[in-house]
């Protein structure tokens, strides 16, 4: 059990049986009244956010989480294979538990699972990856300070918007959270 007088970010708790991320908190004494704690949570299932208010000092169960680094073996259909670095054992999960990285996601590609006990609550995707682009139009030389863009598609399948002076077969770092452009590697 944890006291909401305790939240910090990125903390974990457990409320009517879903694990919950604290992604923003606030204490707060009026002048007239008890105090509370204002907080944003991040539902680790379903990855909506909700806000909820608790009273100072009430005590909420903590989840105890595990970060496992694994690697992207294959996908299979629906089913993404991945393998636990130091057991080697396999895991199957699903586009849902993956989230919107699953966009990013290549063949050998490093991930962090999320679990809590033997359950897969969600998977963190490095921030950013590096992806070659297989389809844009040509580059134009000199188109360098316009700030400009035009589509590319990803060797993944995505589409993102890139500068005028990448070229198919230029590798580019992403943004996994955003899905931005942030530079030609």
């Amino acid at each position: 059990m944890i006291s909401t007088n305790d939240f910090h970010n990125g903390i974990s708790i457990e409320l009517e049986g879903e694990i919950f991320i604290v992604i923003e908190f606030q204490h707060v004494k009026p002048g007239k009244g008890a105090a509370f704690v204002r907080s944003k949570l991040k539902n680790l299932r379903t990855g909506a956010t909700v806000d909820r208010t608790f009273r100072a000092g009430e005590k909420v169960a903590q989840a105890h989480l595990d970060r496992k680094e694994m690697e992207y073996l294959y996908r299979d259909g629906e089913h993404f294979y991945v393998m636990d670095l130091e057991t080697y054992d396999q895991l199957i999960l699903s586009p849902e538990q993956i989230g919107e990285g699953v966009k990013y996601l290549k063949e050998n590609d490093h991930l962090n699972v999320v679990m809590h006990g033997e359950k897969v609550v969600g998977v963190e995707m490095p921030v950013t990856v590096n992806l070659k682009i297989t389809e844009t139009e040509p580059g134009l030389k000199g188109d360098t300070a316009s700030g400009a863009t035009k589509a590319a598609i990803l060797e993944t399948g995505v589409t993102v918007q890139v500068p005028l002076f990448i070229n198919s077969g230029d590798k580019v770092k992403i943004d996994t959270r955003t899905g931005n452009y942030i530079e030609r590697v």
